[in-house]
């Protein structure tokens, strides 16, 4: 996993997770491609075991704290996902009227052929920069907060609540989000 210090050894513990998109480009600023990862998400936790309890997907990365039911693995589970996100994100990114297109197609196919790790193009850091919340080191209220924050922080909303691309909603116990999450 590229030198990643952060690995997931226990493949069913709950982890805070950090998905980057390559080189920090800012795949995540159309509501297409951010819908791409929600409805990934809603299907791992439908077919493939995915628990999700909190998360947010931010212009060009997305956290998650979540775990993995038995017998599916947290590590082929983000694979696989990583690996279906891209392509369809790469299609829409080609369907869609885009004017980054070109730049960020070159950007994607660059990476590819660089670290040879995928076939034309590469979309996610092969890290996860995986933290175990069960080791009982680190508060997973902390995390939390974090995740429902960062759109606030990045000046995107007020509120944690009024983003839509975030598990914030669900914890005021007003509404349910885009993605069915287990509330702590």
């Amino acid at each position: 996993m590229s030198g990643d210090r952060y690995t997931i050894e226990d493949q069913h513990a709950c982890y805070y997770l950090t998905l980057k998109i390559i080189k920090w480009i800012d795949v995540f600023t159309r509501q297409e491609y951010r819908d791409i990862v929600v409805s990934s998400l809603n299907h791992c936790i439908a077919e493939k075991g995915l628990e999700v309890n909190a998360w947010v997907i931010m212009s060009n990365h997305m956290h998650l704290v979540a775990s993995c039911k038995k017998p599916f693995k947290m590590s082929d589970l983000l694979r696989d996902s990583k690996k279906y996100t891209s392509k369809r994100i790469v299609e829409a990114i080609q369907e869609f009227p885009e004017s980054r297109r070109d730049w960020m197609l070159d950007k994607f196919g660059f990476e590819a052929r660089r670290t040879g790790r995928a076939k034309d193009y590469k979309l996610w850091s092969d890290d996860n920069h995986a933290i175990d919340l069960d080791n009982g080191k680190i508060d997973i209220w902390q995390k939390i907060h974090y995740i429902h924050d960062n759109p606030v922080r990045a000046g995107i909303v007020r509120n944690p609540e009024d983003y839509i691309y975030s598990s914030a909603i669900d914890y005021t116990g007003k509404e349910k989000g885009l993605v069915k999450v287990v509330v702590i």
